[in-house]
């Protein structure tokens, strides 16, 4: 049987470690990003794939860095067939790529070369796009530009939010890697080049990237209310206080950016660039999430300019 690792973090990954258990190709090696402090209580957190792969008592490795010269000197012991990548969340280097015989399968949630980087499915809902999906690309040198060994397709509703597409991507992986990934092993499937000159590209999501501008149309502020739930939540600031956004529709009311147009418990509306954005549900630092009525009911914005 082939030595496959496995390398993968969040909750994303977990689908294609069990589909690979469920045809046959366990795994001999976990490899996940150390356990790290998190919440408001900054306990020791463990990933989604290390509490997977305990759960299936496979051996997990946990590197500071996967590219460390000791670390690369170990898998270099080993007989590895080929290394499984599913968003693991560091990049592999050339050294590391060569170690497997038959190389390193990256599991991509696009559809390359769409949304090459670090954050596909934010990309994917803040752009409109219609249609999304899962690549297996062989991994080489450079930003998600391998051969790919095929596609997987599906549409979208236009009301996915970044978890939940998150979630749809992640079954699909699972169905890409019960279709797929013997044939790859078996070298039964060729893998394409990228046509490059197609390619866009998704930077990594920061906390300042998810506040929300007035100044923007009300359609793009909604798709970044959706691309942003839950992490890292979009939010707009009003009295100095960061106030998360989880749930808003678009309308076409004109009013001046970042003026309060109604507050009951229909929503809130806030004028934008053009049309104007109806927040259904907010969240007060350390407090629950509340629906726009409740808060409505808490705080007077009738008529009030937001700061930002």
């Amino acid at each position: 049987m082939a030595n496959i690792i496995f390398a993968g973090t969040p909750e994303f990954s977990v689908h294609s470690l069990m589909a690979l258990t469920e045809i046959g190709l366990h795994p001999s090696l976990v490899i996940t990003r150390p356990d790290r402090r998190a919440g408001r209580g900054k306990k020791i957190k463990k990933s989604p794939v290390k509490i997977a792969a305990e759960k299936l008592q496979i051996p997990i490795s946990q590197p500071a860095s996967i590219n460390e010269s000791e670390y690369l000197e170990y898998l270099n012991q080993i007989d590895i067939e080929i290394i499984v990548v599913a968003a693991y969340g560091m990049i592999f280097s050339e050294e590391l790529l060569a170690i497997p015989k038959l190389g390193c399968i990256n599991i991509h949630a696009s559809l390359l070369p769409s949304w090459r980087g670090a954050s596909p499915v934010q990309a994917t809902i803040l752009n409109g796009d219609e249609e999304t999906g899962i690549t297996l690309m062989k991994m080489t040198k450079g930003l998600d530009c391998g051969p790919i060994y095929s596609q997987h397709t599906m549409k979208l509703t236009q009301t996915e939010t970044g978890d939940v597409l998150m979630e749809r991507l992640g079954n699909l992986s699972a169905k890409a890697i019960r279709n797929d990934l013997k044939k790859i092993l078996e070298q039964n499937l060729k893998a394409e080049s990228q046509k490059n000159s197609q390619a866009s590209y998704s930077s990594k999501i920061e906390k300042k990237d998810a506040e929300l501008d007035w100044s923007k149309p009300a359609e793009i502020l909604a798709r970044e209310v959706r691309a942003f739930n839950s992490n890292p939540g979009a939010y707009f600031i009003y009295k100095n206080e960061p106030i998360k956004c989880w749930q808003a529709i678009p309308n076409d009311k004109d009013s001046s950016p970042g003026k309060v147009i109604s507050s009951d418990r229909n929503g809130i509306e806030i004028g934008c660039g053009s049309g104007s954005l109806v927040i259904l549900e907010l969240q007060r630092p350390g407090k629950r999430k509340i629906t726009a009525g409740e808060f409505a009911a808490q705080v007077d914005m009738n008529h009030k300019e937001l700061l930002r």
